[in-house]
This record gives C-alpha cells, structure tokens and sequence, in this order.
C-alpha cells in the first residue's frame, strides 16, 4: 500500500505519485553492482548501458581467471574475485550478478554473501542457496527460451 495520494474529482499529482512509487520500489538512488565470471555472457553484461540508466551502476568486475585479472573491460578494471569484501567496502556494493560457470556459482555466492552482499541475480545453470538476510533471483535463459518454444508451438497448431 502506497497511501492516498489522490483527490477526489481532480486526479493524482503524478510526478509526486511516480516519487512515491519509486521511493518504495528502492529506485530512487543507485544501487552499484559487481559482476563475477567475465568469459562471454558477464562480459555483454557489463557492456550493457542500461543498468547505469536504471540506477544500476557496474561498478566492479571480478573473476577467479588470473589470465583475466588486471585486464580492462570498458572503464572498469577486472579484479580477483577473492578482493569482493574489499570492493563491497569501498564501492557500496548491494547487488551482485553471477555469470560464471555452474560449477563455480555456489562458491561465487558464497563469497558474495560472506562479503555482505544482500541482492544476487545468478545467471549460471546451476541452483544455488543462500543465506538468509539475502535475496536470490534466478535468470535461467533455456527456460525462457523454453517458454517461448510453448508458445511458438501453440500459435504454430493453432494456423495448421
């Protein structure tokens, strides 16, 4: 519930409406975000300008790949994933993003968690846990692709 923020007979003050709605959404400050597996798909991640639109700044990269360490992507330098509590610290780090190979995320999550992290959006095909006080959100893309083949063969016998 959001209040009332109406009049009767005349409407709502939308932009005070549209405050209110960001205010409870959390999306009235930014939120910086570090990305952890930087092969292909951590890599367009962190390419993506949308995030800082939105209020979701990148704002560091880590990977356990020494080869990758110290390398630059964009205007962000790759750091080991071992230095998350310090990046957490320095930075403000509320969410991380895990784009890393199955085998590795529950470690990743582990770490982020241990680091103080409390948002995760995993993207790895694997489940994983976490503790609680963290939020896990789970982005499966066979799934979604999955859905959309439902769909497609749904209008496809729906033509035949």
């Amino acid at each position: 519930y959001l209040g009332s923020y109406g009049t009767r007979g005349v409407g709502y003050d939308v932009e005070y409406l549209l405050f209110q709605m960001s205010r409870e959404l959390g999306l009235n400050h930014d939120w910086p975000v570090v990305i952890a597996g930087i092969g292909n798909l951590g890599s367009a991640l962190a390419n993506y300008g949308g995030f800082t639109e939105r209020g979701f700044p990148v704002a560091a990269l880590v990977d356990a790949d020494t080869t990758k360490v110290g390398r630059s992507l964009g205007d962000l330098e790759i750091r080991h994933v071992d230095e998350l509590p310090q990046l957490v610290d320095e930075l403000g780090i509320a969410i991380g993003v895990i784009a890393t190979p199955a085998h590795v995320a529950q470690g990743v999550a582990d770490k982020m968690a241990e680091a103080g992290i409390h948002s995760v959006l995993n993207f790895a095909p694997a489940v994983i846990t976490v503790p609680d006080g963290v939020s896990l959100r789970k982005v499966d893309l066979a799934v979604e692709l999955q859905i959309l083949s439902f769909y497609q063969q749904h209008r496809h016998e729906q033509t035949v």
